[in-house]
């Protein structure tokens, strides 16, 4: 049930998703306190935090999105995003 919920709640915010250059990153979504959670193609999540350094979130945390809705996270992907966000920065 918790993860139908994530994926409807994924599947609703795409409006507000921000394109970056990180290579199997499908969705990035704001959230509330402007920070940015990427949704990888195999469906585990990484979090940025608002000064682009990537976060250690605990798996099942809840977090808010900047329209509101709520996010669970799914894996801890933060090795694989500090990698492409220092990629990133250094092309």
């Amino acid at each position: 049930m918790k993860k139908l919920i994530a994926t409807v709640v994924l599947a609703t915010v795409s409006a507000t998703v921000l394109a970056f250059g990180l290579d199997g990153v499908k969705q990035s979504i704001p959230l509330r306190d402007g920070s940015t959670v990427h949704v990888f193609e195999n469906g585990k999540m990484a979090m940025e935090d608002k000064l682009g350094r990537a976060r250690y979130m605990s798996d099942g945390d809840v977090m808010e999105t900047s329209d509101g809705q709520k996010i669970t996270m799914r894996g801890n992907e933060v090795a694989r995003l500090d990698a492409l966000l220092k990629q990133d920065y250094m092309n």
